[in-house]
């Protein structure tokens, strides 16, 4: 009887092997780690903007600021020697542009956006409180599917802003929306507590969505093909940089005051044009 229970038990061990090693070639895991950091001279509206990002995104790690802003391929070792797959950098230009890059780190694709409209959590309007180190649930428009360049920033929004199970910070739970639509061809991120009503309630007044934020919007400039670096794959012609807008304004400045000047001289010559001759007279009878 034991020979016979030997024999089963043997019969059955491939069987079982062979099971195991389907389910670890079945079961792939999901890591993506982050790499969050920015370059110096970063404002203090835009560290905030960082620091509220890290804090919904418990599978990141900051590093220090970034010396230069010519070699931006430095990036690609700092999350290799941190151990991350994605790379958010933060590139602030003139003490008043914001660049955001999101790279797939080391060998792309990377896109670059021009930050605009930051509003961070600690501003009164945004009440929502959501838990730090949760899990949120992606929200992408429908005009992700739209066209080949919104489909890969679709894909890339997920590998950096979708937190993965296995991450050592994450909590168990899920309880915050983080929106992703585009209006106007550009990208608006927006993030919404989930909050639970009245379970008697009817199904459709259950939950409800409190902002929580930060709240910011992204203009697309150019995707490439490296990280960092590498062909361009798209690039947005409807762009327009700040630096030409602000030069654009201060020649408009200067041509209404270039005509303010050349009118009253114009003035004054017309005015000493029709002035009446003097009259050598009236010195006579003064």
């Amino acid at each position: 009887m034991s020979s016979f229970k030997k024999m089963s038990k043997a019969a059955k061990r491939p069987a079982e092997e062979h099971d195991a090693s389907e389910n670890v070639e079945t079961d792939v895991k999901y890591k993506q780690r982050v790499l969050l950091l920015s370059s110096r001279g970063i404002l203090s509206r835009q560290r905030h903007l960082m620091q509220d990002l890290a804090s919904l995104l418990p599978h990141c790690k900051k590093d220090a600021k970034l010396d230069t802003k010519s070699n931006l391929r430095l990036l690609n070792e700092l999350a290799d020697l941190n151990n991350c797959n994605n790379c958010i950098f933060f590139e602030s230009r003139k003490g008043m542009d914001l660049y955001m890059w999101i790279a797939k780190t080391p060998n792309g694709p990377s896109a670059k956006f021009h930050v605009q409209n930051i509003h961070t959590m600690d501003e009164l309007k945004l009440t929502g409180n959501c838990l730090k180190g949760s899990r949120p649930v992606l929200s992408f428009d429908q005009s992700f599917d739209s066209a080949p360049h919104f489909q890969l920033l679709k894909e890339m929004f997920t590998h950096a802003f979708a937190v993965p199970k296995s991450s050592r910070r994450v909590k168990p739970f899920i309880d915050h929306v983080t929106s992703l639509s585009i209006v106007d061809n550009r990208v608006w991120f927006r993030t919404y507590q989930i909050i639970e009503k009245d379970p008697e309630a009817l199904p459709k007044e259950k939950m409800a969505l409190v902002e929580v934020g930060p709240r910011f919007c992204l203009n697309l400039i150019r995707i490439f093909g490296g990280s960092f670096s590498g062909s361009v794959l798209y690039e947005n012609k409807e762009f327009i940089s700040p630096n030409m807008i602000r030069s654009s304004i201060k020649v408009n400045h200067a041509n209404k005051y270039a005509k303010r000047k050349i009118s009253n001289a114009e003035r004054a010559y017309q005015m000493v044009k029709n002035q009446l001759p003097i009259d050598p007279l009236d010195k006579a009878f003064a």
